[in-house]
């Protein structure tokens, strides 16, 4: 029987012996590789921690210990240890999440995929338990480098540091920087040291005492420490945390398990906040990942594990349509300049990046400060593209609100992946954007049906230098283009069979435009009149739109958005300001978090597809 196989529990791996822990690791490796090369998946990061995994759960007890990680894309191999082995139908319905699940065990405890929020987290459950008399339970946040560059991250350390009884251990996963190993000697001897409250109080002693010697018993101490410091620095990288109070112990060889486990151990046994600072090789112990330039098989699809390719060979996505259509723009306005919040190449900017390398600002995970600074560069004289995904527009709403259009500030917001995106859970679904954004004063949205429209609109997005822009598409292959019938306005017609007066006004919002107008076409098949529109700038609603469902029996509007607070909820207010008594009939995505399954699978559920739209409508008219 495979190592793995008796892996069923935390408990079960405790109980294997050491020795036996790299056939295990090298296990859980080609594991790994066979099962999400069949359904796709976060591979680099997980290849990278399985060691570490192993590790925290030999030396915690988990559940009894809490582990949160941030991200929880790292937690595969967590899952494996915990006993759930069948990733058949990972990230599909049914199947595993591809992130913690409070759902799917009791050993997870933060659904988070979302950066930067495991610190606070941890932060609040190690108090909460301490308070509850319950300090024997330790707390362990596992995040990565690229997550430390969120600012949400160093408030909770910021308040962490200052606790100085407090149970918790946070394990920094840096898989960006090279290490000499440091293990054994002094580097393990000064680790020890750092962690002893004996040494803590034969400080306060040489302070008190030393500070009692005239003149220079101050300065004594201050260059005692110093060189107790400086000796450090030249052994671990840990000035940064030290100066903020925390206690360090690093760099460790994230590869190594017995050197994890001592690391592990000392910080345990602490009793107060320290950082475990880890360096892990991102697609460890695979070849073409490490080979992968552009992220080392951090998010992969179904691919050959032999050698690393893609059964399938992907479409044009929408974001090519954006990426080619910004470097066009650059070279056009040299005003304009784009930030991403670590994601350059997943929202399509790496080409404006190459051809104008100096006009590009990745921020790290923060994008808070990349729509303020963006709304500084617009008051500058620039143009700012900001990109990122949909659903991570909720942690800049605040500064999109008072920072940028409080101010007027001429910028345009790309959301990529916007609508339901499925596979990867009720966090990632772009579906909350239009509901917020239509609460902004002066803000106006774009949602392109087409990749043509995708261009066209992007350039009037950078023509608009007196308030925010946004534009929204989805995720996945772009289609052919949808060609307007002819144009009211400023409003397409993309599909009609009457003249001035109709039965039925749809209203198509963005990708979902193809399904208006296929929803259309079967309810003129029952003897409708009908008109299916695409507003093209959704928020706020244009007066062409009013004036089309003034000449209209009823209106749909049909939109891959919260239906709370979207589109359709804007053309009814509109009409009911414009004292339009017209029947508003909305199609969208109800309030309530989406499990993860195929985009496709997704809209079936809740009703979004012509024929069940036909369905509900009809009777309505």
């Amino acid at each position: 029987m495979a190592l793995l196989e008796t892996i069923t529990s935390p408990a079960a791996l405790k109980a294997l012996p050491a020795t036996q822990l790299p056939a295990l690791a090298e296990e859980i490796r080609t594991f790994l590789v066979t099962e999400v090369s069949k359904t796709g998946g976060h591979l680099g990061p997980n290849l990278g921690v399985v060691e570490l995994t192993i590790a925290l759960h030999r030396v915690f007890d988990s559940p009894r210990d809490t582990l949160v990680f941030d991200t929880g894309h790292q937690s595969y191999v967590h899952k494996l240890l915990t006993g759930r082995h069948d990733f058949s139908k990972l990230k599909k319905q049914g199947g595993l999440s591809g992130y913690p699940s409070r759902a799917e065990s009791e050993h997870d405890v933060v659904e988070n995929s979302h950066a930067s929020t495991a610190l606070s987290w941890a932060d609040g459950i190690a108090k909460g338990r301490r308070l509850s008399g319950e300090a024997d339970r330790h707390t362990v946040a596992v995040i990565g480098d690229g997550a430390l560059t969120g600012g949400m991250a160093w408030e909770a350390i910021n308040n962490i540091a200052v606790d100085k009884t407090l149970p918790l251990v946070i394990v920094v996963n840096d898989n960006e920087r090279s290490y000499a190993p440091t293990i054994g000697g002094l580097a393990d001897h000064l680790a020890t040291l750092r962690t002893t409250r004996g040494y803590e109080r034969f400080l306060d002693w040489g302070k008190r005492s030393l500070a009692r010697t005239p003149v220079v018993g101050g300065a004594m101490f201050e260059t005692l420490h110093g060189v107790k410091k400086g000796i450090k620095d030249i052994v671990a990288p840990q000035g940064m945390f030290e100066d903020l109070g925390l206690k360090y112990i690093g760099p460790v060889d994230g590869h190594d398990e017995q050197a994890l486990e001592r690391a592990l151990g000392k910080a345990k046994d602490f009793g107060g906040p320290v950082i475990v600072h880890v360096i892990t090789q991102k697609g460890r112990g695979y070849q073409p990942a490490i080979d992968d330039e552009a992220d080392q098989f951090h998010g992969v699809g179904k691919f050959n594990p032999e050698t690393g390719l893609p059964f399938e060979v992907s479409g044009r996505i929408w974001t090519d349509e954006f990426n080619e259509e910004m470097v066009a723009i650059g070279r056009d306005r040299p005003d304009v300049v784009a930030l991403t919040a670590a994601m350059l190449i997943p929202v399509g900017l790496d080409g404006f990046a190459a051809a104008y390398p100096d006009r590009v600002f990745d921020v790290g995970i923060a994008e808070q400060h990349a729509v303020t600074m963006a709304s500084g560069l617009a008051y500058a004289g620039l143009h700012p593209v900001v990109a990122v995904y949909a659903t991570f527009l909720n942690r800049a709403f605040d500064q999109l609100l008072m920072d940028c259009a409080l101010h007027r500030a001429g910028i345009t917001l790309i959301l990529d992946r916007a609508g339901v995106t499925g596979s990867d859970g009720a966090s990632h679904n772009g579906m909350w954007d239009m509901t917020l954004t239509s609460i902004v004063p002066g803000l106006r949205l774009a949602a392109p049906r087409d990749g043509e429209q995708v261009k066209l609109q992007l350039r009037e997005a950078v023509d608009v230098s007196d308030g925010p822009t946004v534009i929204r598409f989805p995720k996945g292959d772009v289609g052919d283009p949808l060609t307007a019938v002819r144009s009211i306005g400023d409003v397409d017609v993309l599909f009609e069979n009457a003249g001035d007066e109709v039965d039925l006004l749809v209203v198509g919002v963005g990708a979902f435009a193809g399904m208006a107008i296929e929803a259309g076409e079967k309810i003129a098949a029952h003897g409708r009149t009908v008109r299916v529109v695409d507003p093209r700038w959704v928020l706020p609603v244009s007066d062409d739109v009013v004036a089309l469902a003034l000449r209209a029996k009823a209106v749909a509007v049909v939109e891959d958005n919260l239906v709370s607070g979207g589109v359709g909820a804007a053309v009814t207010l509109a009409l009911r300001e414009a004292d339009v008594d017209v029947p508003v009939h909305t199609y969208g995505i109800p309030k309530r978090f989406l499990d993860h399954a195929s985009r496709g699978q997704i809209l079936e559920e809740l009703g979004l597809t012509a024929d069940q739209v036909v369905v509900d409508l009809e009777p309505r008219l």
